[in-house]
This record gives structure tokens, C-alpha cells and sequence, in this order.
């Protein structure tokens, strides 16, 4: 395994918002129920590391949505909170690239490796992956701190959060990333 050098790897926390709690409260299902414990974990390490940390926020202004910046939704989670210093960048789309000047600072820093982890496995997280493997980064999708939920496909058919979060890997692993855990990357990282 290579090592990850902190002066040139970033954690990329996407999404890790309270918008999540209140789809859990209305009766969605998703997997990974631990993940929040592991980005801690990969903050600690990050932080212990002093290895650059970018936090995403989504906004959606529309008036039902959870990620409305008046509402309680749009706030981040307690174990994903940001330290003075650390950038938050917010966005509107999928991708943590499109609106925002994050391609920009990991340029500043030099980074050639991004980590990533947040949610959802099968829409922000993997958009920021996919384009965090076009734009050359070496990018690692840690597996056990993300996560997704149920969902009704175009033909009713329903699938698990397991399920769509494992197909997501598949198709992000080698092409776009490395599928990566938390432990591993906490190994490997600043050795």
C-alpha cells in the first residue's frame, strides 16, 4: 500500500448535514448507520496529521427541501463540524467541484490525493469522486464512512442502500478511485 503524505492529501467531508437525520425521522432507510463515527475518526486522524480538511454544505432553496439554508436540515452534523480554519464550501449541484473554488485551493495546496467520504454514496459522493479521478487527482472513496438510502427505480423496482451503495463502488473502483476504508487510510496516512 502506498503511503498518503498529509502535506498533499485532503479529506473532502461532503454533505454531512442534519438534512439526513430528517429523511431518517420520516422513514427512509439507508445503510452504513456507523458512518458519521468513521468521518470522525478520519477528521481526528486528518487533524492529528495536520493534513488539509474541506468541508461541503449542500443548499437547495426550494421551499420543501431539507437542505434549505434557514432550515434546521442545513446544518452539519456534530461529528463533521468544522474547526476554525478549515474551509466550508457550499454548492448547489452534485458535484463539490461545479460553483465552488475547491479545484482552485487543492491547486493552492498542492494536493494530489483527495479523500472523500459523506453522503450519499450514489449522488454527491460519487459525482466528486468521478470528477476528482477526470481532473488527475488520486482519489480514495472510503467505503465504510459513506452512505445512501432506499430507492424506487424508473421502473418501480425498489433497491436497498446496500445494494446501490455497493454498485456505486463498482462502478467508481479502479476507473475513478480507490475503494478505500477508514482504518486503511488512517494507516497509510503521513506514513
Amino acid at each position: 500500500m502506498n503511503p498518503l503524505p498529509a502535506e498533499n492529501t485532503a479529506l473532502i467531508i461532503i454533505d454531512v448535514q442534519k438534512a439526513f437525520d430528517i429523511w431518517v425521522k420520516r422513514g427512509m432507510r439507508r445503510n452504513n448507520i456507523g458512518a458519521e463515527a468513521k468521518i470522525a475518526d478520519l477528521l481526528s486522524g486528518f487533524r492529528d496529521k495536520h493534513a488539509p480538511v474541506f468541508h461541503i454544505r449542500h443548499i437547495n432553496t426550494a421551499p420543501a427541501s431539507s437542505f434549505r439554508p434557514d432550515g434546521h436540515g442545513y446544518a452539519p452534523r456534530e461529528e463533521a463540524r468544522e474547526l476554525p480554519g478549515e474551509p466550508v464550501l457550499v454548492k448547489r449541484v452534485n458535484s463539490a467541484f461545479i460553483g465552488t473554488n475547491l479545484l482552485e485551493q487543492l491547486g493552492v495546496k498542492a494536493i494530489r490525493s483527495v479523500v472523500i467520504a459523506g453522503a450519499t454514496t450514489n449522488h454527491c459522493v460519487e459525482t466528486t469522486t468521478r470528477m476528482a479521478g477526470n481532473y488527475g487527482f488520486d482519489a480514495k472513496l472510503v467505503r465504510d464512512a459513506t452512505w445512501t438510502f432506499d430507492r424506487i427505480g424508473p421502473d418501480g423496482d425498489k433497491h436497498s442502500a446496500e445494494e446501490i451503495h455497493a454498485m456505486t463502488l463498482s462502478n467508481l473502483s479502479d476507473e475513478f478511485a480507490e475503494i478505500v476504508t477508514t482504518a486503511g487510510v488512517l494507516e497509510r496516512l503521513g506514513a
